[in-house]
């Protein structure tokens, strides 16, 4: 039906009345305004030939219809005829439905912006959904912002290094490869022709100096005396020059850990101890059941499964180790949560282990595995960081005999980890030679005695030497 009502269109019958009658007997419960109104889309759409024929057409129609369509009419006839011809030929067309925008994803309660750090694809490659396409630093993760739709990436609206909130656009996906497809190859020689000058041009240019250089003589002008180099004095220092530095920019994490640990300078009475363990035990247990363990929990055993153990038992004996300061009031947490410091190329960051006391060797083994995988990575995310009430940090995976850590805020005190070193001990009378590691516990001293963070440490070397305290609990 409608083919026949395009023929007689085309052929010329433009009359309300016929294409009235036409489209009643294709619906026959419309009303003439509503026929009319759809009879006018469909024939702007496939009518392309002449502007002034769908002009005419529309006139026809749309006195008929409502108020609305009246008005539709006065913007057709106010468009140019080359965008009217351009929208009738793309019937078929997704227009603006083809582009999707990229946005910042929410980054968390405490985040309120980010700096866009790097583009991980180019303009005009092919993305899929939930694909990657930048990354957004913070002060604490880096996030991903990816693909809402599968397509390929048309254009970034944003730079890097920009500073960005949740939300912004930060790039166009086209759902089809309009728009982004490279500059087709008779265009790039017009422009190569366009920017080459014409060779009669070149020849006048260089006519012209050399008839100017024909015409005057060269006139040398008198050198003027060399000024000997400053002599330096004995005393003064020989810098190097400024070309063999570099400066960069820190990123917002290098910021936001220097901002961290000097608050906890400026705002903590800081105050270390030092004990040192006997890993002989530990590492007796861990040789005898290694194989064992993998083979039921599918996870290695570690050291660091026997530390959080012996710090969550300290930290029973020890309360106060585990409380904070809050303005005039001590907050006591019945809770524990032992964040652990990790290292990654792009700087420090602290996974927090969450009730540290209810799990066994194996859960604090897979759970300090995934953490430290994502902290590697980069995926980790703000909830997976936040809270925390007391940290460990192994210093002697880098080779570290011995430091003070500084705590980390809001907490009360921090323990370091450092290498095993083999050292002559007096056991029983004998000299032997022992496994040894250096522990430290820096604390708030506005918070905890000397007395206490010493009964704390002694609390970890007896349960390090002895783990059979940890089944007893003596």
């Amino acid at each position: 039906m409608l083919g026949a009502l395009r023929r007689k269109v085309a052929i010329g019958g433009s009359s309300a009345s016929v294409l009235r009658k036409s489209l009643q007997a294709i619906r026959p419960g419309v009303s003439a305004s509503r026929a009319s109104a759809d009879a006018g889309k469909e024939i702007l759409l496939l009518q392309p030939r002449g502007i002034d024929h769908i002009r005419n057409f529309s006139h026809l129609i749309l006195p008929g219809c409502s108020v609305g369509l009246t008005k539709t009419r006065d913007v057709i006839s106010s468009i140019p005829s080359e965008t009217i011809m351009q929208k009738s030929c793309r019937a078929f067309s997704s227009g603006d439905g083809d582009l999707v925008d990229a946005v910042v994803p929410f980054m968390g309660e405490s985040i309120s912006d980010g700096t866009l750090a790097t583009f991980l694809k180019k303009p005009g490659d092919s993305v899929a959904a939930d694909e990657p396409i930048a990354q957004i630093e913070t002060d604490k993760v880096t996030i991903d912002v990816v693909s809402p739709q599968a397509g390929v990436l048309q254009e970034y609206v944003a730079k890097e290094g920009d500073t960005v909130e949740p939300g912004t656009k930060i790039a166009i996906i086209s759902k089809s490869a309009e728009g982004v497809a490279p500059a087709a190859p008779a265009e790039r020689k017009s422009e190569k022709a366009a920017s080459e000058p014409s060779p009669p041009a070149e020849t006048v240019k260089e006519e012209k100096p050399k008839a100017k250089a024909e015409a005057s003589p060269a006139v040398e002008k008198p050198k003027p005396p060399s000024t000997p180099p400053p002599k330096r004095t004995a005393t003064e220092p020989v810098l190097p020059p400024k070309e063999r530095e570099r400066r960069v920019p820190m990123t917002r994490l290098r910021k936001r850990v220097a901002t961290r640990l000097k608050d906890s300078q400026n705002t903590f009475a800081l105050l270390t101890t030092f004990n040192e363990v006997d890993m002989t035990n530990l590492m007796k247990l861990r040789s005898d059941y290694k194989d064992a363990f993998v083979e039921k929990h599918g996870v290695k055993l570690g050291f660091m499964s026997g530390f959080v153990k012996a710090a969550v038992s300290a930290l029973q004996h020890q309360p106060i180790v585990n409380a904070v300061i809050d303005g005039d009031d001590i907050i006591y947490r019945d809770y524990i949560d032992i964040s652990i410091a990790v290292g990654t190329p792009k700087g420090l960051v602290v996974p927090v282990v969450r009730d540290a006391d209810k799990m066994n060797f194996a859960e604090i083994e897979k759970t300090i595995n995934g953490l430290a995988k994502k902290a590697t990575e980069g995926t980790i995310s703000i909830d997976e960081m936040a809270g925390g009430s007391f940290t460990i940090s192994n210093g002697g995976v880098y080779g570290s005999l011995l430091s003070t850590p500084i705590i980390n805020p809001p907490q009360s005190a921090i323990l370091g980890m450092h290498s095993i070193v083999s050292r002559p001990m007096v056991v029983g009378g004998n000299v032997v030679p022992r496994p040894m590691m250096y522990i430290a516990l820096t604390y708030d001293h506005r918070l905890i005695d000397g007395r206490e963070a010493v009964f704390f440490l002694r609390r970890i070397k007896d349960v390090v030497e002895d783990p059979r305290r940890l089944l007893l609990d003596v």
